[in-house]
This record gives structure tokens, C-alpha cells and sequence, in this order.
């Protein structure tokens, strides 16, 4: 059986498959632009007002498409998985959850947790998979 654990931000995923006592981890970049508004702050000779032009929402679009071309990749990377566990700091777990659900639902069907943790390192996420899979025996 091969159990697949993911830790997932928006910068990157680690995918951690145990399969026959046999741990393999992966890591998986989003190419999730991340966007500071640059600010003119100048202010306007006849109001006072500052000269803020911010396209946040065009922004948040393309944040939306580069999250939906990371979960395609994030799928297919994990389709071969048997039973499966999502875990993350932020709502982007949750986020792909979602997309699981809508459009591809045999993953979703797999689906065992969707956690809540902290930013960990290689081998805290490995000893985490590792821990959750073998109490869910």
C-alpha cells in the first residue's frame, strides 16, 4: 500500500510516499508569484491624495491561476497514491482539498486528513507522514 503525505504552502510541497517500509520524499516549487505593491506615495498637487494605482485584483487572479497550475502538477505528482494525507501551515491544504473535489475525485476519495501545522523541516514532515500513517492502522 503506499501512503502519501504532502506539507503544503504556497511556495512548495514536500511529498512523502511510504511504501513497503521504504521512504521516499520529494519536493514539489509552485512558481507562485508573490507581489508587494509598490507605492507611488506621492501626493496629488490639487486633492492631497496619494497617487495609489494598485491592480490587486489582477494580481489575485494571477495568483489564482498560478495555484490552479500548481495543484495540476501537485495531482498528477501523487495520483498513484493509495491513501493520502494533506498538512500545511496556511489554507492552501484546504484550497487543494477544494480543487480535489471538484476535478479530481478519485484523489479526493483517498483523502484521509486535512491538517493544520507549522512550518517544519524535511525531517519533521517525514517523522509527521510517518506518525499519522502508522496510527491509522
Amino acid at each position: 500500500m503506499k501512503n502519501v503525505g504532502v506539507w503544503m504552502d504556497k511556495e512548495k510541497a514536500h511529498i512523502v510516499r511510504l511504501d513497503n517500509n521504504e521512504e521516499h520524499l520529494e519536493t514539489l516549487f509552485s512558481e507562485v508569484e508573490f507581489f508587494n505593491r509598490k507605492s507611488t506615495a506621492a501626493p496629488r498637487v490639487k486633492t492631497g491624495a496619494t497617487q495609489d494605482v494598485t491592480h490587486e485584483r489582477t494580481y489575485l487572479e494571477r495568483e489564482k491561476q498560478q495555484l490552479k497550475t500548481y495543484f495540476k502538477k501537485l495531482a498528477k505528482a501523487i495520483d498513484d497514491a493509495d491513501a493520502l494525507a494533506l498538512f500545511g501551515p496556511a489554507d492552501t491544504n484546504e484550497k487543494f482539498r477544494k480543487e480535489l473535489l471538484e476535478n479530481h475525485k478519485d484523489l479526493a476519495d483517498k483523502l484521509k486528513t486535512v491538517t493544520k501545522v507549522d512550518s517544519m523541516t524535511e525531517n519533521q514532515t517525514k517523522a509527521l507522514v510517518r506518525d499519522f500513517f502508522k496510527d491509522t492502522k
